[in-house]
């Protein structure tokens, strides 16, 4: 598989970009809104990334420094390390929910969105895998955005659309903004679903997809359902094989701390959000480049539930080599890392309420934390003989990784009768050894966004179609 694009023409500075319809919504609603629960998102709180991301690393670092300068450093850590271990264990013994397994009453109307550009390998069979779902047709459509590609992408669409009476086209500019967050925005007032699904290009789903996922949403407070995502090329090298274990402890985790009443995320392709939700949080976010998470973060603040399911899951191309991981992985960290910087204060004010921001913190703390302290923490352990200070939280987390990783590939496996756990193992230990490199992408791209102007990118990663 090629490696991602990197489209230079298509970056701009976080400092001068327009106020896109979103944050217009946004500053709509909080001149409307008066309820001290009201979600109130200003422009200004989508820009100085960088200063807010210097001013973390700074206290990461000297903070690791006192630790070790400190004589009860070791303590605080120990205590600390205590305290994550009761929040892990309520984690690994928690229950997942049980959801409805039919639709009771009238079918809600489902819109599928898939923002496209450049898939001339991958279109036909999306529309066609997507346009064959079992449910009533006249309750659900499919929307394609060509975000103006410049293959045989358009005149795919324009034969498929003579072939599925549900499939809908719509076509960008060439000048339109945003990427695939602009994308979802400009078309999501012609939809006329109660949930929106969105896919990446890619996907392949089960014909009962919607039949599954719908049901979930008859608990009024979910918000949005997220399906595990699947690597459907896994067995062709190291690094898909890695990513197959990735979403399996993924996608576990996430279950796992839903059932204790912590944050569900969402994945990007495979979500389904209510419209209800959708329009209370203003839309996708254009000034991030990760949406999924970022309207994570707003659907919870705005006290929505995301649930996630490990079936039906959706299948999607992993790619192929460290260079594309590499990208991909740094673009996934940096936009999960501006989500803190952007709403810090509405987190710590407690929006979500005190399991979720419990939970969230403790994320933050062993996800992107503890890395950018690894480095501080070495050098001084060299430098006064001593073992490294966060050994012990690291050391939980790593843990926690590898029962996380064992627990969710043998969920993945559940429609079989009986699982090969000397196959699970070697599964887990080869994962747990390509998830190391979560610790370089993690320190890395907290270090860069301190010391570098803040550029966003539209990256899009290239899908060849051979992987199903």
């Amino acid at each position: 598989m090629p490696a991602n694009s990197w489209p230079e023409n298509e970056s701009y500075n976080e400092n001068s970009v327009p106020i896109d319809s979103l944050l217009s919504d946004l500053s709509v609603q909080e001149e409307l809104q008066t309820n001290d629960n009201a979600l109130s998102l200003p422009l200004s709180r989508f820009q100085n990334r960088r200063p807010k991301a210097a001013l973390m690393l700074t206290m990461v670092w000297g903070g690791t420094i006192a630790l070790h300068l400190l004589s009860w450093g070791s303590l605080f850590i120990l205590g600390l390390t205590a305290i994550f271990s009761i929040h892990a264990l309520r984690i690994i013994f928690a229950r997942p929910r049980h959801h409805h397994k039919e639709i009771q009453g009238d079918l809600p109307r489902v819109s599928v969105l898939v923002a496209a550009k450049n898939e001339e390998a991958v279109i036909g069979r999306l529309v066609k895998n997507l346009c064959s779902l079992e449910y009533d047709q006249g309750e659900y459509e499919v929307w394609v955005i060509d975000d103006h590609s410049t293959d045989n992408t358009p005149q795919l669409l324009t034969e498929l659309q003579q072939e599925y009476q549900q499939l809908k086209v719509f076509r960008r500019a060439a000048d339109a903004t945003g990427g695939k967050s602009g994308a979802l925005n400009q078309v999501l007032p012609m939809t006329r679903g109660d949930i929106i699904a969105v896919f990446d290009a890619d996907a392949q789903v089960s014909p009962d997809l919607l039949l599954q996922v719908v049901p979930v949403f008859q608990r009024e407070q979910v918000g949005a359902v997220q399906v595990r995502k699947a690597i459907a090329n896994a067995k062709e090298n190291f690094w898909t094989k890695g990513q197959m274990a990735e979403m399996a402890v993924d996608t576990w985790f996430q279950q796992q701390r839903t059932a204790i009443g912590g944050l569900g995320e969402l994945r990007g392709n495979g979500q389904f959000v209510r419209r209800q939700a959708l329009d209370s949080c203003g839309g996708w976010n254009e000034e991030t480049i990760t949406d999924d998470l970022d309207l994570t973060i707003r659907l919870n603040l705005d006290k929505w539930d995301i649930e996630c399911m490990f079936y039906p899951p959706v299948q999607e191309e992993g790619v192929t080599t460290a260079i594309s991981l590499w990208h991909q992985r740094s673009r996934w960290a940096e936009g999960g890392y501006q989500r803190y910087l952007d709403y810090w204060d509405l987190i710590l004010k407690n929006r979500m309420g005190t399991r979720k921001t419990v939970d969230l913190l403790i994320f933050l703390l062993i996800m992107y934390i503890i890395p950018t302290a690894a480095i501080p923490d070495l050098l001084m352990s060299v430098i006064r003989h001593r073992p490294p200070i966060l050994a012990p939280i690291t050391g939980l987390s790593v843990t926690m990784s590898f029962v996380g990783m064992f627990a969710g590939l043998k969920r993945t496996r559940q429609d079989q009768k009986t699982s090969n756990y000397l196959v699970l193992l070697l599964q887990t230990i080869r994962g747990s050894i390509y998830m190391l490199h979560w610790l370089v992408v993690m320190s890395s791209t907290t270090a860069r966004m301190s010391v570098r102007p803040k550029r966003l990118k539209w990256v899009k990663t290239v899908h060849t179609g051979s992987a199903h």
